[in-house]
């Protein structure tokens, strides 16, 4: 059984956030996905069934449980069909739960995924907790579907901040909450420097319930992030960098219909051939 790796969120090897994809006629048992993710030990692998040429099922897998939504692994998902299983430069995934995601490639290799915003919403009832969650002040603290959202003083903070993963794994083990951390690269609360002149805004993600201590780029979490800032920053289109230590770029454009497109380029690093005798 072929399998891919492929780097996501990156023009260039060991950047971005690595997934691995496989594409298959028939779903394997849940048992043995869980499995393959566990062995490859990266933040998500991708499990891709066909449906036609143009329409596919897709399922993520960390090392420890299924996850209902990975940006990432859908973007490494989309470049591994188009690159040999799709003569068409528009696909259609079929998620469970969430409904059709519209993926599209442009001529540069720039891919375009068209996802549900998940809104945060200002968190009323903060936990003690959040506030140990990083070593660095807290601004305010907003919540989405999916995470704990801390906005920081600046750009630097969320750059250097150490995360207390303890603390984090506690905050989520209830309900799968993950926490982020994210400040403006452009507003006053932000240091002003050549970084700053390319992104908007600055991010980094930490599951570590779910085996996932820093996720290098976390495509999903700018679905409540871009619309979070473009609010504040009175824009529609917004570039992001993920700065974990390996680090990503993820360009978000919001559209109608509580829509938003987030693009980014990937970089294949390896096929493998699985020996699941």
């Amino acid at each position: 059984m072929k399998m891919y790796q492929v780097d996501a969120f990156s023009q260039n090897l060991f950047k971005g956030n690595p997934a691995a994809v496989l594409v298959l006629t028939e779903w394997l048992s849940d048992e043995l996905m869980q499995q393959i993710a566990l062995e490859n030990n990266l933040a998500e692998t991708a499990f891709v069934k066909i449906i036609d040429e143009v329409n596919y099922e897709i399922r993520w897998f960390s090392p420890q449980v299924e996850v209902e939504f990975c940006g990432h692994a859908t973007l490494a998902s989309a470049f591994v069909l188009f690159k040999d299983y799709c003569s068409a430069t528009q696909l259609r995934f079929h998620v469970k739960k969430m409904g059709i995601f519209i993926v599209d490639q442009a001529a540069d290799g720039k891919i375009h995924m068209n996802f549900p915003i998940r809104r945060a919403e200002a968190l009323k009832e903060i936990p003690a907790l959040v506030y140990q969650a990083i070593d660095r002040p807290v601004v305010d603290v907003y919540i989405n579907a999916q995470a704990y959202i801390l906005v920081c003083e600046s750009e630097q903070d969320v750059r250097e901040a150490k995360p207390n993963f303890d603390i984090i794994r506690e905050l989520g083990c209830d309900q799968l909450l993950r926490t982020a951390i994210t400040a403006a690269a452009n507003t006053r609360d932000v240091a002003i420097t050549a970084l700053a002149e390319h992104y908007d805004y600055v991010a980094r993600y930490f599951a570590p319930h779910i085996g996932i201590n820093e996720d290098p780029v976390t495509g999903s979490l700018h679905t409540g992030l871009a619309p979070f800032w473009a609010e504040r920053l009175n824009k529609t289109d917004l570039i992001a960098y993920q700065a974990s230590q390996r680090g990503g770029t993820l360009y978000c454009s919001l559209k109608a219909n509580e829509r938003i497109e987030i693009s980014g380029y990937a970089k294949l690093f390896m096929i493998a051939e699985l020996n699941l005798v």
